[in-house]
């Protein structure tokens, strides 16, 4: 069932008073089941995404302490082949630090998205109760104009295609921030026989 917790989201959505659905028949409630299941799936790729940005969070947090500790080896390498591969590893830091802040904008256009959906599905999710609503002809809901719920759809789903196209424009951006930490990371695996137990090496 759609909890209160879910509709917490899309504020401004117009609304088929409550009182209508209770009127419904349980058979015709049976008809609002697909609409319902997308609005649960938003609910959940919402909390998927939020739970993303807190990861990715946890992640930033422990490669600054890592940058730290390699910055730290470079003034303290006992000789130049030491230096040289704690100075590959501050770079690495750096370049590791710059996608993990990249991927943390995608991770907030994609939280963006996700809570615009969300708010799509729960229009779709009205508009459906008021068809089904209007099909069996309950009392009150001929006083609700289609045009109206049909409306908020549509102006929600151009809104949801506009932000993807820019979320795509930030993902395609961190795209190129990755490939420089790859190659920075391949350049310090490189000069330490791969070793990939290395604090500095995933």
């Amino acid at each position: 069932m759609v909890t209160a917790a879910m509709l917490a989201t899309g504020c401004g959505v117009k609304r088929v008073p409550d009182s209508i659905i209770e009127k419904l028949p349980y058979e015709a409630r049976i008809d609002l089941l697909e609409a319902e299941n997308d609005l649960a799936i938003a609910v959940d790729k919402l909390d998927e995404t939020r739970n993303e940005v807190q990861r990715t969070k946890e992640q930033i947090r422990r490669a600054k302490d890592r940058l730290s500790g390699a910055r730290g080896e470079v003034g303290s390498a006992a000789d130049p082949t030491s230096r040289e591969v704690a100075e590959l590893a501050v770079t690495e830091g750096e370049a590791r630090l710059d996608w993990l802040r990249a991927r943390q904008e995608v991770n907030g256009e994609e939280e963006k998205l996700a809570d615009m959906a969300l708010t799509c599905a729960i229009a779709r999710f009205e508009q459906a109760k008021l068809e089904t609503a209007r099909k069996k002809k309950i009392e009150g809901s001929e006083a609700l104009d289609p045009a109206d719920f049909e409306g908020q759809v549509k102006q929600c789903e151009e809104k949801y295609a506009a932000a993807r196209g820019e979320a795509k424009n930030v993902s395609a951006q961190a795209e190129e921030v990755k490939n420089k930490w790859e190659g920075a990371k391949s350049a310090l695996a490189k000069k330490t026989f791969d070793a990939r137990a290395s604090p500095y090496v995933e």
